[in-house]
């Protein structure tokens, strides 16, 4: 009989932790290591929570290191951050994104992708 009750106690103290988990990517386009084809590119990622769009930034990596920002566009839904690249070139570039789930935790990670010629 203690069993479950230790489970059921352990289950209730991790929750609220579990509530409060940073930003995960769940879909990303394009996805990680996508090879595509420009000039231009839509970028839509898909968080497993709510986005401060407000707070959220997107930076353009080309290959040779330098980079530029992106502009977030206007998205429909509360978990997403979508933009649109233009003047892609053929190369390799990176995506780099933070964002600021409404917890109050930033998360950030890189999107590898190629533009094929």
């Amino acid at each position: 009989m203690r069993l479950p009750a230790l489970v059921l106690f352990a289950v209730l103290c991790l929750a609220p932790g579990l509530a409060s988990a940073h930003a995960i990517v769940m879909e990303a386009t394009p996805p990680v290591g996508a090879v595509v084809h420009g000039p231009a590119l839509h970028v839509l990622l898909r968080f497993n929570s709510r986005i401060d769009h407000q707070r959220s930034r997107l930076t353009l990596i080309r290959g040779d290191g330098s980079n530029e920002p992106v502009t977030i566009a206007d998205s429909d839904g509360p978990s997403d951050v979508a933009a649109m690249l233009d003047g892609l070139t053929p190369g390799k570039y990176r995506l780099r994104w933070q964002v600021l789930a409404i917890d109050g935790h930033i998360t950030r990670g890189d999107i590898p992708f190629t533009v094929a010629p």
